[in-house]
Order: C-alpha cells, then structure tokens, then sequence
C-alpha cells in the first residue's frame, strides 16, 4: 500500500532530503548535492525565491519505508511574466514501481489544480540557477556536481503518466588541448584590439566582487529568453552570492570590459566537485570541506558553468575569447576535461562553440510537459 506524506516538518524535510542517499547507495554516476544547499533550498525561511515562489514537498511510503519524493512548484513571476498557469516538478526520485510514481505525480497534479493550474513541467527548480532536466541519454557518464542524475527507468514511469517532451538540454566533453594553436591566439590578439577590450584574471577572488552585480544583471539580461527562465532578484543575488562564492577558483574566472569599464561579458567555470562530493556524501563538515578544497586546487576537469556576452557584442567573437582564455590557464594547471553544463538544443549559437575542440555530446536531458485538461494550452 502506498501512502504520501507532505514534508511539514524539519525532519521530515531531511528525510526527504536523504531518501536519494539510499536510492543511489550502489550506483557509480550519481553525484550527491551538497546537503546544507538542499536545505537552504528547499526552506522557506531560507530561500529568497519563496518572495514569488510556493511550494509543496511530498514523500511516498511503501510498506513503511520512503519510497519516492517530489516537489512541486509555483513560480508565480514565471507565471505572470509569460501569461500561463503552470507549476513545475522537481526533486523527483522513487523505486521502480509504477504505483509509486504514479502516487507521487498525482499528490503533485492534485496540489496543482487546487491552485487553478494548468500544466505541469519539469524537471525545474525555483531558478535556473537549480538544477534542472531528467537524465535521458548518458546513463553510464558521470554526473557533474550541478547537474541531475536519475536512473534510466525513470523515463518510462513519467512517460506512462501522460508526459511528454517539451525541450532538451545538451552537454559536451570537451578533451583540452595540449597547447592553443598560434592562429586561435592571434585572432584572440585581434578581437582584444579591434574591440578594445580588456580582460580580467585574477589570483584572488576577492578581485571579482566588484563586479557581481553586473554579472548578474548581464545573466537576467541574456537569458531571459531561455526556457524557463525567470530573473533573479536583488535578495536571490545576495544569497547566492553568498552561498556559492566559496567554490569560486579565481583561475577559471573572466571578466571582459570595454573601453568605458563596462562588462560586457563573464565566464565562470569550477574544477570538478564531483568526486569530492561523492566521497563525503554531501557533507561539507566536519571534514568534508578539505576535500572540496583539494578538488579546487588540483583537478583534471573542469565544469563550465555559466558564460554570457552583451547582445551588441554578440557574433563577434568575445564568447570565443573568453573559453579560450580560460583554456590557456586550463593547460598549464594540467586539465584534461571540460564539461558543458546542459545547453538547449536550440541553442546552435553555443553549440558552434565546440567546433573548435574535440568534443562529444554524451548527455542529453529533458524537460517533460503535461497540461492537466488533456489539452495543450
């Protein structure tokens, strides 16, 4: 028999939190998310995007053990801003037993339309800055510190509760070259000079604080028009800010400002968090942390996390400069790897990027779509 409980509690928060711990205890892809970023998620007193954003948590129990869990969401500025009634799925994990997930979906489909919604996707967090999109293809890759990881099943499950596709995220492994060829570092030369350009490197972290409110704004500004995209607030920058600005290494970091000290552009990349997460479960303390410290310093892949360029610099080649600015820096610290964070398969502009490495595409992920009334609006 199987029972769902809404998360009420604190302890149950952190049961539901958890439950992924077990599910993946044997799998050798899945990579555990930090547990204090769970909680400052998912909590109300902690998460900024609760101001326009509610939420409800549930856990399935199948003969008295938890079973699944899933969130539901409603972004109500996403909500205003496009003109539609959709809430969205998240945080969604359960066994391989249709009754189950089936369950889970219905407590999530039933806590919508009380609310007058009229389609669900996901999926999605609060953000875009949350994880987001069902593992599809690449099953067998492991998964990066930002990204979802579930089991190939799940596909199935969601697909036989009357859900269907409604976008696709890319990633790529890009195998860092050896050296940059003269002719890349003399077209990079060129765009400095003919845009007068100037790019900032630092060794210290500190040196990038100053600019994170124009990196956010150039975020709100050149993604806006990405899937589900909703802009962040003043209260989301600070706390992420905040949160985050620990894992920065000051080595895959670029600024790029214009004759008027203008940002025009920023890439922002971490070495890989993964396998340090893994081998502490989450946990940063009490001696987590020297792990990740380790992981910062010295690493072999790096995940590439988040790039944007002015639009009236766009086509110019500055998106070009700064991965290959941080790709020089990448040789000499000793990388081996890249990975993309998930693209949009519609994003051909980012896409054309990789032409100038080796790169595969080894993930694909999805964000699933089901309108309540039967009935795409």
């Amino acid at each position: 028999m199987i029972k769902i409980y809404e998360v009420d509690t604190t302890k149950k928060l952190k049961k539901f939190i958890d439950f992924p711990h077990k599910l993946y205890s044997g799998s050798k892809y899945w990579v555990p998310p930090l547990t204090f970023d769970e909680l400052n998620t998912l909590r109300k007193d902690k998460n900024p995007a609760f101001s326009h954003c509610e939420a409800s948590l549930f856990l399935a129990k199948k003969d008295g053990k938890i079973a699944g869990r899933i969130a539901g969401i409603i972004n109500n500025k996403y909500n205003s801003e496009t003109d539609k009634k959709y809430a969205r799925f998240g945080w969604v994990d359960f066994i391989d037993d249709h009754e189950v997930s089936k369950a889970l979906f219905e407590a999530v489909e039933n806590w919508a339309s009380s609310r007058g919604i009229e389609a669900i996707h996901g999926p999605l967090g609060f953000c875009d800055l949350d994880k987001e999109g069902m593992l599809v293809e690449g099953f067998e890759e492991p998964s990066m510190f930002i990204t979802i990881y579930n089991y190939p099943y799940y596909m199935q499950h969601i697909e036989k509760l009357g859900y269907v596709k409604d976008t696709d995220w890319m990633e790529f492994e890009i195998t860092v070259p050896k050296s940059i060829p003269d002719k890349i570092n003399k077209l990079n030369q060129l765009i400095v000079k003919k845009l007068n350009l100037k790019i900032i490197r630092a060794k210290n972290k500190k040196t990038f604080i100053p600019y994170v409110p124009a990196i956010f704004k150039l975020l709100n500004q050149e993604y806006k028009n990405l899937y589900g995209f909703v802009p962040l607030t003043d209260e989301q920058v600070k706390t992420y800010t905040k949160q985050y600005f620990g894992f920065i290494n000051p080595d895959y970091v670029r600024v790029i400002l214009n004759e008027k000290d203008e940002l025009v552009a920023f890439g922002i990349a971490i070495p890989s968090l993964a396998k340090a997460s893994k081998k502490t479960g989450g946990r940063l303390f009490p001696f987590g942390f020297l792990e990740f410290l380790k992981a910062l310093r010295k690493n072999d892949r790096l995940e590439l996390l988040l790039v944007a360029v002015r639009g009236d610099y766009h086509g110019k080649g500055v998106n070009v400069l700064l991965l290959n600015d941080i790709n020089i820096t990448g040789i000499k610290n000793g990388l081996k790897f890249a990975e993309t964070g998930p693209e949009l398969e519609t994003n051909k502009d980012v896409q054309s990027l990789w032409k100038y490495y080796e790169a595969r595409q080894h993930k694909r992920r999805r964000c699933y779509i089901k309108h309540l009334n039967g009935e795409e609006q």
